[in-house]
This record gives C-alpha cells, sequence and structure tokens, in this order.
C-alpha cells in the first residue's frame, strides 16, 4: 500500500503511545515503521509507570510486614534491601520491553534505531542514536507520521540535576539504596508517588510545593487526606512554600525555603534532593519547521481532536502535545490517530474530553479522579449534589486494615449528570474505571446506586457513595 514512500505510516518514539499507534496502523494493514532512539517502551516502560509501579508494590509489601501484628503474624528480624526492590523492577522492565519487541514482530512493524528528524512533511532523516552511535544516517518517507515524541523531566533554574546530590525522575528510579534524607521539590503524582517509597523505606522525606495544596489537580479533600496519612507516617508537607536556593556540598545539600503567604525562611539540610516539577516536551530538535508542524506554549505540539497537527498527514500524541501527560491518554490517542489515518471509525477526543480522563497517583492512600473537582464545578456554575462515602464503614475495607479515605461523587443537581468523581483510599485507580465507563455512558449516581455491587467489596462504596448524592447513602 506504500505505493511511492517507503511506508504508510512511521511512527517517531515507542512509548505507550507510539508502538500502540504503530501496532493499531499494523492491525489496519497500514506498512508500518517504528523509529525509536533509545529504549522500547519509552519512559513509562523503561523509567517510569512499570518499574514505579513496582517500587510501590515493594513499599505496600514492607509496610504491610511491620503491621503485620494486627493480622495475626508475628517475627523476628526483618531484613529490608531496597536494592532487591530495585532489582525486582528492572526485571518486570525487561520482561515489558521484551514484550513490546515481540509485539513489534508480530505485527510485523519494522523497528528502526536511531534518532528521527523531518526533512519534509513526508520524509525523515534517521541519525546515530545512544544504542547505536556507529549507525550511517538514512532517510526513510511514509505517507503520514505519528509523533510520540514524549517530555523529559524539567529543570529548575539555578540548580543542575547532577545525578548524584540532586536527581531527576530517571536518576531517583535506580537509587540503589534509601538516602537518610530527601527533599522533594514538587507535590505532584510523581513527587509524592516517589517520596511516598522513600519514607516508606525509612527516609526521613520533606516534600515542598509552589501551590496552596499539595496534588494541585486534586480535589481539595482528597489532597488533605493525603497529607494527613503523609504526615502520620512523619512526612513533612510544605504548601504554599519554594526552593530559593540550593547550596550542593559533598555530602548533602542545604536548600533555603520561602514560605509564599508568610515571608517566612527555613533552611533544611538533605542527603538528596529530587526535582519533580513537570515536565518539558522533546520536540526541539524533529524538525516540525521543515515538516510544517506548528507548536504552540513551551513547545508542545497542537492537535486536533483526531490528533492532526497543522500539517495534514502528520499527527501527535502522547506527553509532546502537553493535553495530558499520562500514559493511557497517549494509548487512547495513538489508537484514534492510526485509525483516522487508515481512514477506519473511530471515536474523536475533543478537548473538552480530557478533563473526564481518568487520573492516578500511586502512594498511600491511592488516589484516583476524573472530571471536575467540587470547586471546579461550582466555578464552571453548576449547582451540584456531592455523595461522599468513608472507607471505614465497609466491611472489606476492615479486613484489609483500613480505616481511611473516600469516594467523592460530584453531581448536576438539576440534571444528575456527573461531573467529577474522586476516590482516596485502597485501589483507587481500580475502582475508578467504573465511574468514568458511567460519565462516558451519562448515567446518573442514581443508576450506579441500583447497580448491585458484590458484597463484601470495596466498590461497595462507590454504590454507597453514589446512593450519597441524593441523601440515601445507607450504612452513614
Amino acid at each position: 500500500m506504500a505505493s511511492n514512500y517507503d511506508y504508510d505510516l512511521i511512527v517517531i518514539g515507542s512509548g505507550p503511545g507510539g508502538y500502540v499507534a504503530a501496532i493499531r496502523g499494523a492491525q489496519l494493514n497500514l506498512k508500518t515503521a517504528l523509529i525509536e532512539r533509545e529504549h522500547l517502551g519509552g519512559v513509562c516502560l523503561n523509567w517510569g509507570c512499570i518499574p514505579k509501579k513496582s517500587l510501590v508494590k515493594s513499599a505496600e509489601v514492607l509496610d504491610t510486614l511491620r503491621h503485620a501484628q494486627e493480622f495475626g503474624l508475628t517475627f523476628d528480624n526483618l531484613q529490608v534491601d531496597y536494592g532487591a526492590a530495585v532489582a525486582r523492577s528492572l526485571q518486570i522492565v525487561s520482561r515489558q520491553t521484551k514484550g513490546v519487541g515481540f509485539l513489534m514482530r508480530k505485527n510485523k512493524i519494522d523497528v528502526i534505531e536511531g534518532h528521527a528528524r523531518f526533512i519534509d512533511a513526508n520524509s525523515v532523516q534517521v541519525s546515530a542514536g545512544p544504542l547505536n552511535p556507529a549507525a550511517e544516517p538514512r532517510t526513510v518517507s511514509a505517507r503520514s507520521f505519528i509523533i510520540a515524541t514524549g517530555a523529559r523531566a524539567r529543570d529548575l533554574p539555578g540548580i543542575e540535576a547532577d545525578g548524584d546530590r540532586v536527581l531527576q525522575y530517571r536518576h531517583a528510579i535506580r537509587l540503589s539504596e534509601i538516602p537518610e534524607s530527601m527533599l522533594v521539590v514538587g507535590a505532584g503524582p510523581i513527587g509524592m508517588e516517589l517520596g511516598h517509597i522513600y519514607a516508606t523505606y525509612g527516609a526521613q522525606v520533606t516534600v515542598v510545593e509552589m501551590l496552596d495544596q499539595a496534588l494541585p489537580l486534586e480535589d481539595a479533600e482528597v489532597a488533605q487526606e493525603v497529607v494527613r496519612a503523609f504526615e502520620r507516617r512523619g512526612i513533612t508537607v510544605l504548601t504554599s512554600s519554594r526552593t530559593e536556593s540550593f547550596d550542593v556540598a559533598e555530602r548533602s545539600v542545604k536548600v533555603t525555603i520561602r514560605n509564599v503567604t508568610d515571608e517566612s525562611m527555613q533552611t533544611v539540610e538533605v542527603e538528596k534532593v529530587l526535582l519533580a516539577i513537570g515536565i518539558t516536551p522533546n520536540t526541539e530538535d524533529l524538525g516540525l519547521v521543515a515538516a510544517g508542524v506548528e507548536c504552540g506554549r513551551e513547545g508542545y505540539i497542537e492537535i486536533d481532536e483526531f490528533m492532526r497537527t497543522s500539517r495534514a498527514n502528520v499527527y501527535a500524541i502522547g506527553d509532546c502535545t502537553g493535553k495530558m501527560p499520562l500514559a493511557h491518554v497517549a494509548s487512547a490517542q495513538a489508537v484514534v490517530a492510526a485509525e483516522h489515518i487508515a481512514a477506519q471509525p473511530t471515536t474523536p477526543i475533543p478537548a473538552e474530553r480530557y478533563t473526564f480522563m481518568p487520573r492516578c497517583t500511586f502512594c498511600v492512600p491511592q488516589v484516583a479522579s476524573m472530571g471536575m473537582t467540587e470547586a471546579q464545578a461550582q466555578a464552571a456554575g453548576y449547582t451540584v449534589n456531592v455523595g461522599k462515602f468513608p472507607f471505614m464503614p465497609n466491611g472489606a475495607a476492615q479486613a484489609q486494615g483500613v480505616r481511611t479515605g473516600f469516594v467523592k461523587i460530584v453531581a448536576d443537581q438539576r440534571y444528575g449528570e456527573i461531573l467529577g468523581a474522586h476516590i482516596v483510599g485502597p485501589n483507587a485507580t481500580e475502582l475508578l474505571p467504573e465511574l468514568t465507563l458511567a460519565q462516558m455512558m451519562e448515567l446518573t449516581p442514581a443508576e450506579i446506586a441500583h447497580n448491585v455491587h458484590a458484597h463484601p467489596t470495596l466498590a461497595e462504596v462507590v454504590m454507597e457513595a453514589a446512593h450519597g448524592v441524593e441523601g440515601l447513602a445507607i450504612h452513614m
């Protein structure tokens, strides 16, 4: 089908957006190639979601062992080896990477190693990358392209991440030993997740957030619940605070922190600093001007609801678009882009739909949400009903030793439309899909409440919160 071109579709970048796009394209009979300059699977598989989730699980097991007596188990001489947990995470990464490679071969997708740069809208030059520094440049062409080059951790002005005293997430996820103390700059999901892991393994952790709440994108009540849980474990969370200066020494870093509310100052000395202040897109060395692709704010690629850029045959997905930097969002965009390129029916993702994409933070307590917070719904002019139900009374939660967290549903009072859902507590990310599906299918909380939920399960808390929207929670 490629006719005058080498391929029907070339995908640049092999993260959870890129490799999914390549597979979907191949399934739709497009002759497809995938260009990757580092490792198959991208940041998510190699340095982000997968190894981090593995370490979160190790921390969960450790925390359970420390409270084993509650479950009738006692033992002596607990040995903790964080290096072994990291080694396990890398084994999982290796298996997942091999799995992606297998899927490429199974779907007859050509994998080209190297760095791609557009020559024009239908061809790219592939030069040597980190894994093949001696490779000769080559040019490949395609009828259509999907850019899936992702993003990288943002630098903080005035401080360089050296991988020793000052870390970015790529350094932090591969530490073989837990530091005695750590300052985490940024209380978004990455900062809170890694801070949780290090604290569970014994580090004295301080988290600094410039905005007035941790997890700034989450509902205020959810953020407060997480901060209370962190503080009970000895983690210090400083909101409305910013780092003013860093004094990096051989064995420690002195950080001056200013409270932006009262202008007070304090100095914290820690073994390591983790910078988790956001991301910046990998778009500056792709030759986008030559391809006729326009970028918007901060270098993010502008797209429409089918992931098309300003150049009709060039699409973009994932973190490089600045829509929502989450792996599952990139994968969803990938399917839409590939199907549109193949002229197949697809479901577009308009700008307003991103509000209702699931958001997840894998700390303890776990956080999952979608849609508007209560404050955002009110600010948008809605009169809302809110159903909120805690995990504490739930039988399954009590059996698991859970004492904190809740499910909160925000609904339009007039029509019952679900405007937002917010879960903080055990298995929150596994409980959220019922609510995202309900919102997408325009179900109301009343319909969720009358759907029979098995007992005893944590999902009953979702049902109770749905009852609570009308003030009719059963076990409250």
